[in-house]
This record gives structure tokens, C-alpha cells and sequence, in this order.
């Protein structure tokens, strides 16, 4: 038995409030148990110089963890893990979003850490997402672009290995002592984004391998399928 009680293959308490804040074009609050990251979508105008008179948008996204999100307090600045991080979303959600449909607009993904208790990167890939499908879908609807340029749901999670067994979607305790750490990507097609992972000690074989790969797949779906229910109703209309 697990620390909190789950079995092996099973997802962390999870939740999505939508336009938890009102301020920004999409807005998305994910809580995967104790971790909760506030994601926001803001649409600018105007691309990245290399990208002007192409035609072409771009999405970007940038990560912090607050003061007050861990046991010890956080400083204010962008660590190299945060660049990491960062970029890593920004990567996965590109992968879903056709750049010419946006036309030369900017679309920035902020995801600020509230509470850590581990997963943070594949909670702020899960939240970000729907953050920016309410943010492009309010484009589509005051007519400022054709069609939704999103092609395909996104979501991620982590897996790994502690005490010779598998587990899907790890809290700080379990990753903090993982003897192999992944955090998995991918559409909801099935196919995949990005896979990371390490051996923290000894090395794994093919088929712990396989079995990791098996389970995010498996956790992925299921957040999927509430990431499309939630979005089977369009996002709120903004007061003017």
C-alpha cells in the first residue's frame, strides 16, 4: 500500500476550476492532490523578431514556484530547473497548436506553483493546456482568428519506481526516494510529446521500462477524458 492509500495504478485526488481568475484570456486552477499550479493563457500581439511577417503565432510558457508553495520559502528568481521546466511546457503545448491559424500573435502560458507536493511540471502541462484551448476558444468567438488552432488534447504525468514497483503519479514522498523517475507527455491521440527519464541508482531494463510507459499511458487517458468533459462547455463570456 501506498503512503496515501492508492493502489499503484491510480491517479492522485484531481481537479480543474476554470477561470479561477478573471483577468487573463484562459484561466485554469489543477490541483493533483496536495499540488496545486495556477495556469493562465495571456494572448498578445506581435511574434518573436525572427518569427515577424511570417504569418505564423507562437506560444511560449514560463514556471515558477511561489513563496509559500514549499515547507522551506522559495526566493523570487528563475532558477535553471525553472528554465527547464518552462521550456518543457512550452514544447508540449506547441506540439498541439497550429502556429498559422494564430496569425503573428503571441500566446504566454504562466504557471505559478501555489503548493508543491510533487508533479508540478506535468500539472502545469495539464492546466496550461486547458488555459489556452478557453483562451484561443474566445479568439474563435470574437471572430480575431478562423478556426480553433488547437489539434489534439494534451496531458502529462509522472511515474516511477520505488521499492521494485511501479506507481502512476507520484507525491514528493514517493519521488523524493523513486529509484527510477519519468514524467511522460502526450496527445490524446495517444502519441507522444516528450518522455524523461533517469535512473536515480541502479539501471532499469526493457521491460520496467515498457511497464512505465504502460502506466502514464494509462493515467493520461483518464485525465484526458475529464479534460474533454470540462471543455464540452465553452468557457464563460467575459463581462465587457
Amino acid at each position: 500500500m501506498r503512503p496515501d492509500g492508492r493502489v499503484n495504478d491510480e491517479l492522485r485526488p484531481l481537479h480543474f476550476e476554470r477561470d479561477y481568475t478573471e483577468m487573463a484570456d484562459g484561466a485554469c486552477l489543477v490541483s493533483f492532490g496536495r499540488t496545486r499550479v495556477l495556469c493562465t493563457a495571456s494572448v498578445g500581439d506581435g511574434v518573436p523578431r525572427w518569427l515577424r511577417d511570417t504569418g505564423r503565432g507562437w506560444v511560449t510558457a514560463e514556471y515558477s514556484m511561489l513563496p509559500g508553495s514549499s515547507s522551506e520559502r522559495i526566493r523570487r528568481r528563475v532558477s535553471g530547473r525553472d528554465q527547464e521546466i518552462q521550456r518543457l511546457i512550452a514544447r508540449s503545448l506547441r506540439a498541439v497548436v497550429n502556429l498559422d491559424l494564430l496569425g503573428e500573435r503571441e500566446v504566454t502560458v504562466d504557471c505559478d506553483v501555489l503548493q508543491a507536493d510533487g508533479g508540478t511540471r506535468t500539472a502545469s502541462i495539464c492546466g496550461g493546456y486547458l488555459a489556452l484551448h478557453d483562451a484561443m476558444t474566445r479568439l474563435v468567438v470574437a471572430g480575431e482568428i478562423p478556426e480553433h488552432p488547437l489539434t489534439d488534447e494534451l496531458a502529462a504525468i509522472s511515474v516511477g519506481i520505488i521499492d521494485g514497483e511501479a506507481r502512476l503519479d507520484l507525491p514528493y514522498v514517493e519521488d523524493s526516494t523513486a529509484e527510477v523517475d519519468f514524467n511522460v507527455v502526450m496527445t490524446g491521440a495517444g502519441h507522444f510529446v516528450e518522455v524523461q527519464g533517469t535512473a536515480e541508482g541502479e539501471s532499469f531494463d526493457r521491460s520496467q521500462l515498457d511497464s512505465l510507459v504502460d502506466l502514464a499511458a494509462g493515467g493520461i487517458a483518464d485525465i484526458v477524458a475529464m479534460q474533454r468533459a470540462l471543455l464540452a462547455d465553452p468557457p464563460a463570456a467575459r463581462a465587457t
